[in-house]
């Protein structure tokens, strides 16, 4: 017997070897799969000539089933099974998941976004398990090597943008928080007044300047840029008792300013900027996995209880 080569065998053909060997006869065969007898009868021919044996052989009361279909039958029957499986549309139930689902970010965007989607997980997948891991420099490569699921981020990505797919979960302007003793809280602030002004910068690579410098920039000024931290969630500590100044999107403001002795300004008129936007991201792999997709919408779902910058 010749090795069979699959390249040369059409797999089209192999619903029509199992009706084939189940009926044991070409009409019947032609008939459960709405074909005609001679398109069955071509295809019997390329069976044949493809796995080199006769497959139905004649005896005095019909066709038999030569040894080799014997043998092919039940593994065909369950290759046609795996093969539907193959190709059908995945089924997902939240109600068994046990999948482990990471994700990433800068602190306090997940102290902001991720307590939400967790209640509405726990909810709906009370077994599927989640995972925040520690941002790289860049959350995009990690997406990229598939170390994680979801980043949560207000950047936009230098690289692999091709591969990524997003979500805007989020819109806010910027704001100064300040200490409330500071000079500047209590009454309009100009430009010039904030370039003068000692500031703090949260840098998570540490290196190079702020957004807001270039917008200085355009306007001839600059700043002193005092401390640089790597993390948000310390900001207040650093501001409550000093003359420091940090420029940061009002949600992430708020948070850090609750039950704290701190002052939350507008940035001078010229220097007003667009509203930032935080934005769910994820990679092409995931895009059309149901639970993933089905992640997705239980976080809209949740973050749509998530009160306007300003009110809360």
């Amino acid at each position: 017997m010749h090795d069979m080569d699959l390249s040369g065998l059409d797999l089209n053909l192999l619903p029509v070897l199992d009706a084939l060997l189940e009926t044991r006869h070409v009409s019947r065969a032609a008939e459960s799969l709405g074909r005609s007898q001679p398109a069955v009868s071509r295809a019997l021919a390329r069976l044949r000539a493809g796995l080199d044996d006769p497959l139905l052989v004649k005896t005095a009361g019909g066709y038999d089933l030569s040894s080799r279909a014997k043998e092919l039958q039940p593994r065909l029957k369950e290759l046609l099974e795996q093969m539907q499986e193959l190709v059908q549309p995945r089924s997902f139930d939240p109600a068994t998941d046990t999948s482990l689902i990471r994700l990433t970010g800068l602190d306090l965007e997940l102290a902001i976004y991720f307590p939400k989607l967790v209640k509405q997980l726990r909810r709906k997948a009370p077994h599927m398990r989640l995972e925040t891991v520690r941002q790289e420099l860049d959350s995009f490569s990690m997406l990229d090597r598939d170390e994680v699921h979801f980043s949560f981020s207000g950047l936009q990505p230098s690289r692999v943008e091709h591969s990524l797919h997003r979500r805007m979960i989020d819109q806010m302007p910027l704001r100064c928080v300040m200490s409330e003793n500071h000079a500047l809280a209590k009454k309009p602030m100009t430009a010039e007044e904030f370039a003068a002004a000692p500031h703090g910068l949260v840098s998570i690579t540490g290196k190079g300047p702020g957004s807001m410098d270039a917008v200085l920039q355009e306007q001839g000024l600059s700043r002193r840029v005092m401390l640089r931290l790597s993390s948000f969630m310390s900001v207040a500590d650093f501001c409550e008792d000093t003359d420091l100044i940090f420029t940061l999107p009002q949600r992430l403001a708020e948070r850090l300013a609750s039950e704290r002795r701190l002052s939350l300004r507008p940035l001078p008129a010229e220097l007003e900027q667009p509203p930032v936007s935080f934005y769910l991201y994820w990679h092409s792999r995931y895009h059309l996995d149901p639970r993933m997709i089905w992640i997705r919408e239980q976080l809209n779902e949740a973050l749509k209880t998530l009160p306007p910058p300003g009110d809360g």
